[in-house]
């Protein structure tokens, strides 16, 4: 790995961690989540208690055949939902979203308008901005994904460390404690993690960054920033095939 790619997961002094730097807080109706918050990651800690007294269930979008919604789960008005996806909240789905068959949504979920959640996919205590897409075998746990964030398929955001310790964000300056045992990653604004990458549990990704497919990360990137894979391949011939 050259020394541009091992940088990329050193944060500069100059980042903060405060969610404005990464979520453009007018892109989702739950901004409340955020107020007061030093760290963008502690609006996760928050979920509980806001379905808690905020929501109200109710089913306003379209049900394409017969789903599974619990009563404990909001659906705004032009959402879709497919046969085949569970809601078993609590949850809160925004307007205008796309839930596809064989979405799995757990408990503690909110979800902003325009939102697509696909097939095989599985979301437990996280915040989805307006317009994320997550459409392809993914897991999203403990974890916010900012405006336009997208997920390859097969993306992994893994929320627990091997040893079940507190998960720790590497800054600048040291390690920072996020009082979390389950903590997934911060996905910033218009972000891109390509297929069947795996960020490791307490990874923050700026805005307008790039993730290329099969990447194994754990760190702070910075906004603007690509993580680059690169393998070494050879294609040889048959021998075998050869009489």
């Amino acid at each position: 790995m050259d020394k541009r790619l091992r940088d990329v997961a050193t944060p500069s002094p100059e980042i903060s961690f405060a969610p404005a730097e990464f979520i453009a807080l007018e892109h989702t109706a739950h901004s409340k989540l955020f107020e007061n918050q030093r760290f963008v990651w502690d609006a996760l800690k928050q979920i509980t208690s806001y379905l808690q007294f905020r929501l109200k269930p109710a089913v306003l979008g379209q049900l394409v055949g017969k789903p599974f919604i619990s009563n404990s789960v909001y659906i705004g008005r032009g959402t879709i939902v497919e046969q085949g996806a569970m809601l078993k909240g609590p949850a809160w789905i925004g307007e205008n979203c796309h839930l596809r068959s064989g979405c799995y949504v757990r408990e503690n979920v909110i979800v902003g308008d325009g939102a697509v959640l696909g097939n095989s996919c599985e979301f437990k205590n996280c915040i989805i901005c307006d317009e994320a897409q997550v459409p392809h075998f993914n897991y999203v746990g403990d974890s916010i994904l900012g405006f336009r964030a997208h997920l390859g398929a097969g993306v992994i955001l893994s929320n627990v460390r091997l040893d079940h310790r507190e998960i720790s964000v590497t800054a600048a300056d040291g390690t920072i404690a996020t009082g979390l045992t389950k903590f997934g990653a911060v996905i910033g604004d218009r972000s891109e993690i390509g297929c069947n990458a795996v960020l490791n549990p307490g990874t923050i990704v700026g805005r307008d960054c790039i993730v290329y497919p099969q990447a194994n990360f754990r760190g702070v990137l910075p906004s603007q920033s690509i993580v680059k894979v690169r393998q070494n391949l050879q294609v040889l011939t048959r021998r075998d095939l050869e009489r």
